[in-house]
């Protein structure tokens, strides 16, 4: 199929190294894992080995120095073979641009070229289930205590976790006073009715092993169908090291942004490949599928309906294209990065919808790989940012419009 976005000769080139790994596996082998409990290991180091993985961590610490550009390229074409790996979009995606912007030399040496290699894997934890999408409201706390840190609270559907050596916590900083800096950052906040604001906790990041004592993990039944499962995880107390900090400490919300607009970034990107495989799917069946004296692609009634779904994933692709370039260029890309989300999953479960319409009962048979795909492409208008709260962002940030909360 044609389509809008016209791939750089580098770009078709790593769309092409992709595309060539993931048809040796395919949406049976990803949803037959997923139904039987399994994992995507051999896909997932073959990526790794390939330097797919880790194409925009930098070069020094085991990455290939391009930019979100190209994972942009690399995780659609995942997904245009039916298979939408959430953990690319959080471990070297959302962990190694985090650490990589604001990690210790130690910790990029120590996490980066496994991150990108595909030889170490890092889940990410904000969410909890009293907190929403407010991370102002985080209640998991991190203490000084003399070696370190003590960590306790809970956070909730957290992805993959189980496949993780650790785990990178967001946590309110109970420790954290605020200096003469923030004082003053406090009066002029007073000065300008942002008081609220300036009075919410100070967060700080850290490094957790997924094997610490006092951390457990509680797997949440979905119905999604992904090799990449849900939990609830639980910290009593779990001591780490002065060196399982993630920067200064009190900085957390401005660190975690480094990884946030990547996260909605790349997942535009899963959802524009999940699109472009159903429309791909479902062309083909509307093609070869002969029920009169025509195939029913000739029937309007089913050409419509495709031309138009994939009118929506080209555009999808097409802001997300421009957000990942924004991001690259280290301008503002948190405008263009929400609008590429919406856009993109609300594209792609239109497409999905429209694919297994096309089939008629066979879209629900797994044999042809549609339904499969339902619940993670309608996971994508909730998570990891939901169509509201970017509706919110865009009308207080785009349009100047007085905020709702």
């Amino acid at each position: 199929m044609s389509g809008l976005v016209a791939d750089t000769d580098e770009h078709r080139l790593i769309r092409q190294s992709t595309a060539t790994i993931a048809a040796r596996y395919g949406q049976s082998y990803f949803a037959g894992r997923a139904r039987s409990g399994g994992t995507v290991d051999e896909l997932w180091s073959e990526l790794g080995a390939a330097g797919l993985l880790g194409v925009h961590l930098p070069a020094d610490y085991g990455g290939g120095g391009a930019g979100l550009s190209e994972l942009v390229v690399i995780l659609e074409e995942l997904a245009a073979h039916g298979m939408p790996m959430l953990i690319a979009v959080i471990s070297p995606a959302i962990c190694g641009s985090i650490i990589a912007a604001h990690g210790s030399a130690d910790l990029k040496a120590r996490w980066l070229p496994g991150l990108a290699g595909g030889t170490r894997k890092m889940a990410f934890a904000l969410t909890e289930p009293d907190a929403g999408s407010n991370s102002h409201n985080v209640s998991t706390a991190a203490t000084r205590t003399g070696s370190g840190w003590a960590i306790s609270g809970g956070k909730y559907y957290i992805s993959a976790i189980d496949e993780c050596e650790a785990v990178l916590l967001v946590a309110r900083d109970d420790s954290a006073a605020r200096d003469d800096s923030a004082a003053r950052d406090n009066r002029a906040a007073r000065d300008n009715g942002a008081a609220r604001d300036a009075a919410r906790p100070r967060l700080s990041l850290f490094v957790v092993p997924t094997d610490a004592p006092g951390l457990t993990i509680t797997p949440i039944e979905t119905a999604l169908t992904s090799p990449d499962r849900q939990f609830t995880v639980f910290l009593d107390g779990v001591a780490v090291s002065e060196d399982a900090l993630i920067g200064r400490a009190g900085d957390g919300l401005r660190q975690v942004f480094a990884g946030l607009n990547p996260e909605r970034i790349l997942a535009a990107a899963l959802c524009n490949g999940v699109g472009r495989y159903a429309i791909s799917r479902a062309a083909d069946y509307a093609r070869k599928r002969q029920v009169w004296s025509e195939p029913i692609g000739a029937h309007q009634g089913i050409a419509h309906p495709l031309a138009q779904v994939h009118v929506g994933v080209e555009l999808a692709r097409l802001a997300t294209q421009r957000a990942a370039e924004l991001f690259d260029c280290g301008q503002d890309a948190a405008e263009a990065a929400n609008i590429a989300k919406l856009a993109a999953a609300d594209a792609a479960l239109a497409a999905l919808d429209q694919a297994i319409q096309t089939h008629g009962g066979n879209g629900l048979a797994t044999e042809y790989g549609l339904a499969d795909l339902w619940f993670i492409t309608r996971l994508m208008r909730i998570a990891p940012v939901s169509r509201e709260m970017v509706l919110n962002f865009v009308a207080r940030h785009c349009l100047g419009l007085p905020p709702s909360y």
